[in-house]
């Protein structure tokens, strides 16, 4: 789930939203209930992206015990591996609360409109920075500029 950076004598007041969310849900998959609605509210918020993979199979895990899940969820890997889509918009607030569109991921895609769809297919903006940009080849160090290289990194110990 992700949470294995937590240790036992962490104050739950200090954790935040995705990490009680995860911790709840941990809870769920040593139980063996099933026909359960399980509603989640960003369960991958706060997550780290090699742990996605992680939280997305334990989802798969309950819902195989014959449950259902309603995840409410910005993250678009786990937009990309939902069973159907409902996108309610347009925008947030009063502009929002319209079924936009429904259907599979890749339906749901293809829609005129509809900003998920558009995240969908051509990714987000970074406000400041714009699209992602191509990295230097390691072959041309020349173009390399204004760069660090941090050596024996261990794992998220940054």
């Amino acid at each position: 789930m992700g949470l294995d950076y937590l240790s036992l004598n962490r104050e739950t007041s200090s954790l935040s939203g995705g990490e009680a969310q995860r911790i709840r849900l941990a809870a769920q998959l040593g139980s063996n209930l099933s026909g359960v609605l399980y509603v989640l509210d960003e369960p991958s918020i706060g997550l780290h992206p090699k742990d996605n993979q992680r939280l997305l199979h334990s989802l798969r895990e309950l819902q195989e015990r014959g449950n259902s899940l309603l995840v409410v969820e910005h993250d678009p890997e786990t937009i990309s591996q939902a069973d159907y889509l409902i996108d309610i918009g347009p925008e947030a607030g009063h502009k929002g609360g319209k079924i936009v569109g429904l259907g599979k991921p890749d339906e749901v895609a293809k829609i005129e409109g509809s900003s998920t769809a558009q995240y969908m297919r051509d990714g987000i903006e970074h406000p400041i920075l714009g699209k992602w940009r191509k990295l230097p080849s390691k072959s041309k160090p020349s173009l390399i500029k204004d760069w660090f290289k941090i050596k024996r990194v261990n794992f998220r110990n940054l």
